[in-house]
């Protein structure tokens, strides 16, 4: 009873990590399956630009491998509904779309190039806001 009373403070931070994670999953549950299709797409052109900017060019296979497993680790309860050709079709609409906002998107192909220019977090923003 004294390790509970004692640590009372790592079950509540689990307790607001699991109840935190049940809200992010009810809220895509809830959305109409074009809108869940929509932010899917968007968070595999950050997770393709994150593949080419550690892996390069010319490593297609690596990059979709690299891709998957952080689909897998993202989404698990998507990995039992998407079969890994659909899958791989989703990331080919992806790399279509990075590879304009290389031609288009100086900043993405800096942080791409370097890694320094651009955070994550600005990446992600860069990637909502862009339109073809």
């Amino acid at each position: 009873m004294n390790v509970l009373v004692d640590n009372w403070y790592v079950i509540v931070l689990i307790i607001v990590a699991i109840a935190a994670i049940a809200g992010d999953v009810y809220a895509f549950v809830k959305l109409n399956p074009t809108e869940q299709k929509k932010k899917v797409q968007e968070w595999l052109l950050i997770a393709v630009i994150e593949a080419e900017k550690a892996l390069g060019g010319g490593t297609g296979q690596l990059k979709l491998r690299k891709v998957y497993e952080m689909f897998t680790q993202t989404f698990p309860w998507l990995v039992k509904v998407i079969s890994f050709d659909e899958f791989s079709a989703m990331v080919d609409v992806a790399l279509i779309k990075m590879r304009d906002m290389l031609e288009k998107n100086e900043k993405v192909a800096a942080y791409i190039a370097a890694g320094n220019n651009v955070s994550l977090e600005q990446l992600a923003e860069l990637v909502a806001n862009f339109k073809k």
